[in-house]
């Protein structure tokens, strides 16, 4: 039985990461790359903070190509899904059926997703939809999953955790009524480390600043230490 092929839509965060892991052990689907969204201004990933260049080095580190769409600052609705559509009608050209998520129980996004991506002929995969929040962070962190929060919403969550490790001191931390894996925004990743990587992604920490109600931890590419990976990822303050 030939396997689908898809693409995974890629925010960089541990969510992405994680459905990565996912979709390789599942012998259903043949991952061909990976799909994201760029804001042309900055070239950064948007509500994360990413810049492209690291965007570029998780998808070395991972195996697969880049599917970028640029998108203008500011950016409508109208705007967003008009180069959406055009970059998914080159998309089909090369044999792609399929997009996944990671996206674990937002019922109105799911259904948006769902929507856009029928209207283009593309059917819509869910691998982590419905399972326990608080179970998949510890059970990410448990498996190795690095990550490092870029952006949090301080109306939810402490503008302090910024900048902080996703592991087990930042669950602890949380409080109850922010949710593990930030999926209602709370709080945004990178994913520098992990089952689905082949190397870690070396960083050094920029700027903290707020902006448009958020707050943000700038990360740049950092060097290798003598020119090999070491565990987990080097962190300089700058």
């Amino acid at each position: 039985m030939d396997r689908e092929r898809i693409l995974l839509s890629w925010s960089s965060g541990k969510d992405s990461a994680w459905a990565l892991k996912v979709l390789r052990a599942d012998s259903r689907f043949e991952v061909c790359g990976l799909l994201t969204t760029v804001n042309q201004k900055f070239q950064r990933v948007a509500m994360h903070g990413v810049r492209e260049s690291l965007l570029q080095a998780q998808a070395a580190s991972v195996g697969l190509p880049l599917f970028s769409v640029p998108l203008p600052q500011p950016c409508s609705n109208a705007i967003y899904e008009q180069r959406m559509g055009q970059a998914l009608k080159k998309i089909r050209l090369q044999g792609i059926s399929g997009i996944a998520f990671g996206d674990l129980f937002l019922e109105e996004v799911r259904a948006y997703r769902e929507r856009q991506l029928a209207a283009s002929g593309f059917r819509s995969f869910f691998p982590l939809w419905g399972l326990d929040t608080p179970e998949l962070a510890w059970e990410m962190i448990g498996q190795g999953l690095r990550a490092i929060l870029t952006c949090v919403d301080p109306r939810f969550c402490p503008k302090e955790m910024v900048g902080r490790d996703f592991n087990a001191q930042f669950l602890e931390d949380l409080s109850a009524e922010v949710d593990p894996c930030g999926e209602n925004g709370e709080f945004h990743t990178f994913a520098y480390g992990g089952p689905c990587f082949s190397r870690p992604i070396f960083l050094e920490r920029g700027r903290i600043v707020e902006r448009d109600g958020f707050v943000f931890h700038d990360l740049l590419p950092g060097p290798e230490v003598g020119g090999a990976p070491i565990k987990g990822v080097e962190v300089k303050d700058s």
